[in-house]
């Protein structure tokens, strides 16, 4: 394995001959295989016991192309056999269709509440990790993938800022992990907290959205502390979702300017635009179409939760699975124990920021 850790920019597949074709079918036929396991026990899981509904699969989907990478290294064929992991184009597909899923519409409906708060706290939280994690001399991919994961929704956030930073695919695996850690206990303790503080609904359910990352912990959170603070809740997270390609886009503007600048050159807009990351365009786009499709009729609602939702997550899924069968542990074993510090700390500082903002803005 490549000790040094894989970048999520990858190269295209070259041209087979017959005698690979036989390796591509099957390494074709190994991703459709892992995803399906990985769906099904995104689906059982949770039914067996309800707490464990927030370890979404990213989580099963890493494990199984984690045990892939291990079989398929032990028996000298993980090489052959890689063609269709395709974390990158996964990745970016997913994001495009989860852009399909933001509703700009409701949004406005429901006011500039939402985005308000997004605003406050993704601006607060995010520069408050990234000087945190600049404290810890913390690599600077895998400080913005982190600083991006925290402020904004988890593991999309963290997808996009990895795209946009080209951080490596065992940094991104260390993120994710880090997202589900945090938002197990949260889910439970947090509305629990706001009924001990005597917060109302919409407080709430602000403070709820605003806080926890992943969209599933979000729902339970919400559910638990009730009807209106799920409503609330949700429609604070969506909020966020909407500027993940607002922050990519200036991560990957940051880094072309700064972080990459040549000393002597100023860099050229080509430069910028090679850079960009084109899948926020797709993001914006699918999210406008389907948001005049919804207000206009000519899109129905349950197509994009029967359709577009579940598509997302195949492709989503497949992208985990192909950070598993190319994880590097060497690269897991460097980051240590200061990025889970730093996303402790940084949790910590963005529940207070959320509750302040929650109740100055709700309530």
């Amino acid at each position: 394995m490549n000790t040094q850790g894989t970048t999520l920019s990858e190269a295209g597949p070259e041209q087979a001959s017959s005698k690979e074709l036989p390796w591509h079918l099957a390494s074709l036929i190994l991703v459709g295989l892992l995803a399906a396991a990985a769906w099904w026990l995104n689906k059982t899981i949770p039914s067996v016991d309800s707490r464990l509904k927030v370890l979404e699969y990213p989580v099963y989907a890493v494990a199984l192309g984690l045990a892939a990478n291990l079989l398929t290294s032990l028996l000298g064929i993980r090489a052959r056999l890689a063609l269709f992991f395709r974390t990158e184009f996964f990745l970016k597909t997913g994001l495009v269709l989860l852009g399909a899923t933001v509703n700009i519409a409701a949004l406005v409906a429901f006011g500039v509440r939402g985005i308000l708060q997004a605003l406050i706290l993704i601006t607060g939280v995010f520069f408050f990790t990234w000087w945190l994690a600049g404290l810890f001399k913390i690599d600077s991919r895998l400080r913005a993938v982190i600083s991006a994961s925290v402020s904004i929704c988890g593991v999309s956030a963290a997808i996009s800022a990895a795209g946009a930073v080209l951080a490596k695919k065992e940094q991104l695996a260390y993120v994710t992990g880090l997202v589900i850690l945090f938002a197990l206990p949260l889910m439970f303790l947090q509305p629990a907290a706001a009924n001990w503080l005597g917060l109302d609904q919409e407080v709430a359910g602000a403070w709820i959205g605003g806080n926890i990352d992943t969209t599933a912990a979000v729902t339970g959170a919400g559910a638990i502390a009730g009807e209106e603070a799920l409503k609330v809740a949700s429609i604070v997270k969506m909020s966020q979702n909407a500027l993940i390609g607002v922050v990519a886009f200036l991560l990957a503007l940051y880094w072309v300017v700064v972080v990459e600048k040549t000393p002597g050159q100023r860099p050229s807009a080509w430069q910028i635009w090679e850079r960009f990351p084109k899948f926020v365009l797709g993001f914006v786009l699918a999210s406008v179409t389907v948001s005049l499709g919804l207000s206009g009729g000519w899109v129905d609602k349950s197509v994009i939760k029967s359709a577009i939702q579940p598509l997302r997550d195949w492709f989503f899924m497949a992208a985990f699975l192909s950070i598993g069968f190319g994880l590097s542990f060497s690269g897991l074993k460097e980051a240590g124990w200061r990025p889970i510090l730093i996303y402790g700390v940084a949790t910590i500082f963005n529940t207070g920021l959320a509750l302040l903002a929650a109740s100055l803005i709700f309530g």
